[in-house]
C-alpha cells in the first residue's frame, strides 16, 4: 500500500523545485545575455598584445589577471593552510586562541572589499611605499581571501575521519607525518574547492584593486608596476560608455577564464580523490 504525500510535503517539494528552477533560470538568463551581447565583439583586435584607444585590447588585462591570481594564491594559501592545520591538528580543544581566530576569520570574511582596498592603499601603497603596483594589489587580495582559505581548509580537515589519524599513530607515525601524509591528502579535494572560490573572488574583484593595483591599461613589467585586471578593464570600458560592446566581450572572456579554472581544479580534485 502506497502512502501518499502529505499536503505540507507537497508544498515544500514544490517550493524547493520552484526556487531551484528560478535560480537556474536567472543564471541562464545572465549567461545568455552576456554571450549574446559580447560574442559579436570578440575580434582579433581585442586580443592584440598592446592596448590602445582603437583596439582596446584585453590581452594585457588577461595576463595581469593571471599574474594577480598566481601571486595572491602564493601568498594566501600557505598561510591559510598552516593556520587551519594548527587550529584542527595541534591546538587543544577549548583553546581561547582557536575561538578568537575563528571569530576573526568569520568577521574578516564579511568585510566589504572597498574596506580592504582602503586598508591596502594606506598600508601597502602609502606606508610601505609600494605605490600602485601588482605587489600591493596581490597582497590586498591575499588578505581578502585568507579567511575563506582558512575556513574551507579547516572544515575539510575536520571532515577527515579520526580513524585515519588513529591508524597512522598506531603504525608509529608522528603527528607531522600523519598530517602531511594522511590527513592533508584526504582533505585535498575540499581544500581545492576553497581555492576555487578564492580564485573566483580574485578574478571578479574591482573595488580593492582600484586603490592598490591602479588602472593602467598595460601589462606590468614587474611586480612594482601598475596594471588592470579583466574586471577592472571591463569596468573602465563600461564607465567610458564608448566601448560597451567590448566590455561585454571582456565579460565573455572572464566567464570562460573562470569556467576553465573551475573545470581544471575540479578535474584535479577528482583525480586526487581517486588516488
Amino acid at each position: 500500500m502506497k502512502i501518499g504525500k502529505k499536503p505540507k510535503d507537497r508544498i515544500l517539494s514544490a517550493l524547493t523545485w520552484g526556487c531551484a528552477a528560478l535560480t537556474f533560470s536567472v543564471l541562464l538568463f545572465l549567461i545568455g545575455y552576456i554571450l549574446i551581447n559580447g560574442i559579436p565583439y570578440l575580434k582579433p583586435s581585442l586580443f592584440a598584445f598592446k592596448y590602445n584607444s582603437e583596439n582596446v585590447s584585453l590581452f594585457p588585462a588577461l595576463m595581469t589577471t593571471i599574474m594577480a591570481v598566481a601571486l595572491s594564491l602564493l601568498i594566501a594559501v600557505p598561510f591559510g593552510l598552516f593556520t587551519a592545520v594548527y587550529l584542527v591538528e595541534y591546538a587543544r580543544r577549548g583553546n581561547r586562541l582557536v575561538g578568537l581566530v575563528r571569530v576573526t576569520a568569520e568577521t574578516l570574511g564579511g568585510i566589504p572589499s572597498i574596506v580592504y582596498g582602503l586598508f591596502g592603499a594606506l598600508f601597502f601603497v602609502v606606508w610601505l611605499g609600494w605605490g600602485y603596483s601588482l605587489l600591493a594589489g596581490s597582497f590586498t587580495l591575499a588578505v581578502m581571501i585568507l579567511p575563506l582559505v582558512i575556513r574551507t581548509t579547516e572544515e575539510s580537515l575536520k571532515a577527515v575521519p579520526d580513524a585515519f589519524r588513529e591508524g597512522s599513530f598506531g603504525l608509529g607515525a608522528g603527528r607531522l607525518r600523519t598530517v602531511f601524509k594522511i590527513v592533508l591528502p584526504a582533505a585535498l579535494p575540499g581544500i581545492l574547492a576553497g581555492v576555487i572560490l578564492a580564485v573566483g573572488r580574485i578574478v571578479g574583484e574591482t573595488a580593492a584593486l582600484i586603490y592598490t593595483l591602479g588602472n593602467v591599461a598595460k601589462m606590468p613589467e614587474n611586480i612594482f608596476a601598475s596594471g588592470r585586471t579583466l574586471a577592472l578593464h571591463m569596468y573602465s570600458l563600461s564607465g567610458e560608455a564608448l566601448h560597451t560592446g567590448q566590455a561585454f566581450a571582456t565579460a565573455v572572456v572572464l566567464l570562460v577564464v573562470v569556467a576553465g579554472i573551475n573545470a581544471l581544479s575540479a578535474a584535479a580534485a577528482k583525480k586526487i580523490a581517486k588516488r
